[in-house]
């Protein structure tokens, strides 16, 4: 319990001083779940009834890698929440390796980017969950067939308002 109670606090510290946002943690739902040999997933709701993931790694991860996490974790990302101060953080980063590879494109689209912009390092990741697929939450086992298994069984789905 003082265990969850010192990683929560650590969670609301971090969303606030790398992403801006200020946090309030409802309910720990997953703490710590396994997403790689390195990587660790903390899924969590907020007194405002919002589920976020709060990724993190020793090894350097990538806004791919993210997306890849979450869609394995049986969840539907809403949003990729940016690092504070720069909104437009993936797509700065995936022009920049944009013109590394094509220096002489001028009009560049947000579909030449799209790629690129999974090249963004996001380490630690906080995103904005939807929606959990099938009611159930998967975490990563090396012994299991498919090296993915069920965690927990949680029900979320986020009903979008105008």
């Amino acid at each position: 319990m003082k265990s969850e109670l010192l990683d929560t606090l650590a969670i609301e510290q971090a969303s606030k001083d790398r992403f801006g946002i200020d946090l309030e943690v409802r309910q720990m739902i997953a703490l710590e779940i396994p997403i790689s040999h390195t990587g660790t997933a903390s899924i969590f709701l907020t007194k405002k009834k919002q589920l976020y993931t709060y990724i993190h790694a020793q090894s350097p991860l990538v806004l791919g890698d993210v997306q890849k996490a979450v869609s394995r974790l049986g969840l539907k990302a809403e949003l990729y929440i940016p690092p504070k101060g720069q909104p437009q953080y993936f797509d700065t980063i995936g022009r920049e390796k944009f013109h590394k590879v094509y220096p002489g494109r001028g009009n560049v689209t947000a579909a030449d980017i799209r790629f690129y912009k999974t090249l963004a390092p996001y380490n630690p990741a906080l995103v904005l969950i939807s929606e959990v697929k099938n009611g159930i939450i998967y975490q990563f086992d090396i012994d299991a067939k498919s090296h993915w298994r069920p965690s927990k069984r949680f029900a979320y789905r986020r009903i979008a308002t105008s």
